[in-house]
């Protein structure tokens, strides 16, 4: 059965397969640019940050798409306050062009089961993208539906690529500008609320300057990207380097990002195209 969000879904399981309807948004080369110097782009990498050379990062249509998991959360299906944004992934279908408008159809897809809690998973399609946001909902679980995949194992051995993340003490005040204005991004007292000792980066953020810092590692170009995926394990704050450590070829990379020896970014895997 369809659900539309206009409804009263009784359980988070009513919830699956609701649409959550199509938006068009527009944006323009600065956003693109803005985008690209927020996720740790530099001065001298021009065809990110000057629009005569501009190629769009891949990763800015997460913030394009934004909208659809706050439209399930704000319908109701799960308590926004203490909901948290699981794992994220990204397929590339077509190069974002520099400027213009996007029509975007936003549906729920599976809602997993895992007993204290629901995890919703939020599809964004367009022509250029298929984006999948995976939610954590505490105290929407217990329906009765199936549990989903358990989590894929870890990489092991020696890494065959290893990074650095240098974040910017200003990057989430940055980031934020982009559309995901939630308060624990910029408000200590939101951050302490939570449990954290101050602001915390915006985990979309730290993925995407992840896969930057990658491309440049792995000699490949970032707007060359196919596919990303990962899960949000621990936070990271601003002004914080943690390690990047992955394992394969450009072509299919397991990644981990590390702070302090615990796993803040886990399950992750990019595809860069090699031509």
């Amino acid at each position: 059965m369809t659900v539309t969000t206009s409804e009263a879904a009784k359980t988070a399981g009513d919830w699956r397969g609701a649409d959550l309807g199509t938006r068009t948004v527009s944006y323009t080369e600065r956003d693109a640019i803005l985008y690209a110097l927020a996720v740790g782009a530099k001065a001298t990498e021009l065809d990110l940050v000057f629009e005569d050379q501009l190629r769009v990062l891949p990763t800015f249509a997460l913030t394009l798409a934004q909208w659809a998991p706050d439209a399930l959360g704000s319908a109701g299906a799960f308590d926004t306050s203490t909901a948290l944004h699981g794992s994220q992934e990204l397929k590339v279908l077509a190069p974002l062009p520099r400027s213009g408008d996007v029509t975007l159809k936003a549906s729920v897809g599976e809602v997993w089961d895992k007993g204290a809690a629901a995890v919703f998973e939020v599809k964004v399609e367009c022509e250029y993208f298929v984006a999948t946001w995976s939610l954590f909902a505490p105290g929407a679980g217990g329906f009765g539906g199936e549990r989903g995949p358990s989590r894929p194992a870890e990489p092991t051995g020696e890494p065959s690529l290893t990074g650095v993340l240098t974040t910017a003490e200003n990057q989430t005040a940055m980031y934020r500008l982009l559309g995901d204005k939630h308060h624990i991004h910029i408000d200590p007292e939101a951050a302490a609320r939570i449990n954290q000792p101050r602001p915390i980066m915006h985990g979309l953020c730290t993925l995407a300057a992840s896969t930057l810092e990658l491309a440049r590692v792995a000699g490949v170009h970032p707007a060359d990207l196919v596919s990303l995926e990962g899960r949000f394990a621990a936070a990271i704050h601003p002004g914080e380097a943690p390690s990047i450590v992955a394992w394969g070829t450009p072509d299919d990379l397991a990644f981990q990002v590390v702070k302090d020896d615990q796993v803040a970014i886990s399950g992750a895997r990019v595809s860069f195209s090699t031509h």
